[in-house]
């Protein structure tokens, strides 16, 4: 790494970091400081110090992602069980006639089945031992099963005024949460397995938002693939969820104190800071 002109300010650190972060994990985040990616030449001043000042900013940024798609989760599980269940009563997941397709609908079923039976939850084990249902209701269900269980189910729903009503909750159609759940699985993911979210181009994307109900950006031709798009995302629906909200001041806050000044590496476009929905952090 120093033949190649990367500046390493403490070896015994170095070397420290690599053997228990990873030369791999730590390469991602000195990619951008190469010169010449063919020779795998660093810029001059390149140190690496400022690579892993990088590494340590995304695992704050995976943890502040991660704390606010929990937020949004929780609420579509309860929306989603109190709404449904006020047409179709409690068990309204066993109803085939509620999903678009009978074959899907099974395959839905034997894969929350496995998660019911695999929990350890002790409402779960008490339901175990008084019931002989196959499933509980669904308000305890909806508690168990992951997230991408739950991005599949709503996904799989016959459409139609409840699902319409679900999405209306958080300003959208059920075509556009749809999409959304899909990338917040894909983000939560990437962030429960600690893989790289800073400079990523998402390989799943976000449906564009083209008709919003609420503040949303003037700008929407930025690119949906990067951080700024998602970002945007979490806080229209943070502000159906949670109004009072800090999410976009402590991410700038968190860019802003590790001195990450490449906002365009994560798909800020150049007037983010006029945007409506921005404006207030």
């Amino acid at each position: 790494m120093k033949d190649r002109g990367l500046i390493v300010l403490n070896d015994n650190r170095a070397l420290h970091l690599l053997e228990t972060i990873s030369y791999f994990r730590l390469s991602g985040y000195w990619y951008v400081l190469l010169e010449n990616k063919e020779t795998h030449l660093f810029n001059k001043e390149s140190t690496f110090e400022m690579a892993f000042n990088l590494y340590c900013f995304d695992k704050e940024l995976r943890r502040l992602i991660l704390g606010e798609l929990e937020k949004i989760e929780i609420a579509i599980r309860s929306q989603m069980t109190y709404i449904i269940s006020s047409y179709f009563g409690p068990f309204w997941i066993e109803e085939k006639s509620l999903f678009a397709n009978f074959n899907e609908h099974n395959s839905i079923i034997s894969k929350i089945t496995g998660e019911f039976l695999r929990s350890n939850e002790k409402f779960i084990d008490s339901y175990k031992s008084k019931y002989l249902n196959k499933l509980p209701p669904s308000w305890m269900l909806l508690e168990i099963i992951s997230f991408g269980s739950l991005s599949l189910m709503y996904q799989k729903l016959k459409p139609g005024k409840t699902k319409r009503e679900i999405a209306a909750k958080f300003g959208l159609d059920d075509r556009m949460l749809i999409s959304w759940m899909h990338t917040m699985v894909y983000i939560r993911n990437i962030c429960a397995h600690h893989s790289r979210l800073w400079n990523r181009n998402f390989a799943i994307r976000p449906m564009k938002l083209q008709s919003p109900q609420y503040t949303w950006l003037n700008n929407n031709e930025v690119s949906n693939s990067r951080l700024f798009y998602f970002a945007s995302t979490l806080i229209y629906l943070l502000n159906r969820v949670n109004p009072v909200s800090s999410f976009k001041i402590r991410l700038i806050e968190l860019i802003k104190s590790f001195e990450i000044s490449d906002f365009k590496a994560m798909g800020f476009s150049d007037n983010w800071e006029h945007e409506p929905l921005w404006k207030s952090y």
